[in-house]
């Protein structure tokens, strides 16, 4: 129930069509994901690999391109993972605090969460897909994030491990009362759920998921036209691999301190990143969608205390079998896009916060640092792109380089360390306190 909602989510928010990418089949694509994951990392990590809200805008890029775009983007985003993780075991890790401490790392994060900002206010407003702008929809929306964050700061423990969920629910029977209201009064303007998608669940051929290399079969390769389309997707997924990559290992050191074992050292970072890539690239196969470490097991395993990994497994058997129980992806179409923008706010809203939560320990007194951040920022937000021809290097992947340039411009070996990287922001020495970790996740 923790992970459902926003594995669910991502397809909907990266294809409002519901052409490409699909709920149930993102599902599938999770839950043998992570069984993929649980093999490399020899069952010794309880951690589940739900869709990615990271690669949201990458994924909007490659929906344009069709099911090849989609695979292929997803299957880069994987390929990266396998790449660093060779690099790791074969060289180590201490590179990456050179080319991408938190300085880099943080507000290219950050970045992410700005940049999706504009996509949760539109369904907030209801104007995603030239809807009409709706007060109503405003407020069922702004309800529907204070009940997530009230369940989730002063819920009890049990509601704590899905705030989205409830919060979800809450919205969609304001939504409903609304929309009840309007159809009796015949006012359009309250009826904010189309209750009509429930009538294809009597159409049995709707129950089968829309398999992502299946709509590539039947589809083909036709909507990539010259070979600058392949650049434009590679650059649109790499650079945000590169970034999910920093959150996979903050994520492996939360949850390593929640279960007293150090997982970048047993199983091992490469087997961990091995497993998180190899099983996005199943992912992309089955439902498209890049996969990543999702904080909600995280947060479940340190709520309940149970870090079984016979309980992840069985997680991700049970979105399997959930996804081909189609009155629950319907229920999933039907939510409002108030709704879901409501719940967006604090979605986007915290991977903004993570990324700033990076750069806290950084002395923001000297001009290096200062340099280096505000170009990333400013790049990033204002747009940045460089053309050759068709292919168009997104503003992320720009802010990306810009700041990494200007870091290693400004900032020499001698007083690297010094200046970007305290003790306790580094990313593969630092560490936190497990009670750290549960009040973030609460």
């Amino acid at each position: 129930m923790a992970i459902i909602t926003a594995t669910m989510l991502v397809p909907a928010l990266a294809d409002a069509s519901g052409v490409y990418l699909s709920q149930s089949a993102a599902l599938i694509g999770a839950g043998v994901g992570t069984v993929v994951y649980l093999l490399f990392t020899q069952f010794k990590s309880p951690v589940f690999l739900g869709s990615s809200f990271t690669f949201i805008l990458p994924l909007t890029t490659a929906v344009s391109y069709g099911y090849f775009g989609i695979i292929l983007g997803t299957l880069l985003a994987g390929l990266v993972y396998v790449v660093l993780a060779l690099i790791i075991k074969f060289v180590g890790a201490n590179w990456i605090n050179k080319i991408m401490p938190p300085l880099i790392i943080g507000p290219v994060v950050a970045l992410i969460g700005f940049n999706l900002a504009k996509s949760a206010m539109e369904n907030l407003m209801n104007t995603t897909n030239d809807g009409n702008y709706s007060l109503i929809a405003i407020l069922v929306g702004v309800i529907t994030f204070f009940i997530v964050m009230v369940v989730s700061t002063k819920g009890k423990k049990s509601l704590k491990m899905f705030p989205f969920i409830v919060g979800i629910i809450g919205g969609y029977v304001l939504a409903s009362i609304f929309t009840v209201i309007g159809l009796i009064a015949h006012v359009n303007e309250l009826v904010i759920i189309d209750f009509s998608l429930f009538k294809s669940v009597a159409d049995i051929s709707n129950w089968l998921p829309n398999i992502t290399m299946v709509g590539l079969i039947n589809e083909g390769v036709s909507k990539i036209t010259s070979f600058g389309d392949v650049v434009s997707i590679f650059v649109a997924f790499v650079p945000v691999a590169i970034v999910s990559f920093a959150e996979h290992i903050a994520d492996h050191k939360n949850i390593g301190s929640i279960i007293g074992n150090d997982l970048l050292k047993n199983p091992g970072l490469h087997r961990t990143l091995l497993g998180d890539g190899v099983g996005t690239m199943f992912g992309a196969i089955i439902g498209g969608c890049p996969t990543t470490t999702y904080g909600e097991s995280i947060g479940c395993v340190a709520l309940s205390k149970n870090a079984s990994t016979k309980t992840i497994l069985l997680a991700s058997i049970m979105c399997v079998f959930i996804a081909f129980i189609y009155p629950v992806v319907v229920f999933i179409e039907t939510i409002p896009p108030c709704v879901i923008g409501g719940v967006c706010i604090a979605l986007y809203g915290f991977i903004s916060v993570s990324g700033l939560r990076m750069i806290k320990d950084i002395d923001l007194n000297k001009s290096n640092n200062l340099f280096v951040i505000a170009s990333i920022f400013i790049c990033g937000i204002g747009g940045l792109e460089i053309k050759f021809g068709s292919v168009v290097i997104p503003a992320l992947a720009c802010a990306l380089v810009i700041g990494i340039l200007a870091n290693l411009v400004l900032n020499t070996k001698r007083n690297n360390n010094q200046n970007n990287i305290s003790e306790n922001s580094n990313l593969i020495e630092g560490d936190k306190t497990v009670q750290n970790f549960k009040d973030e996740q609460s």
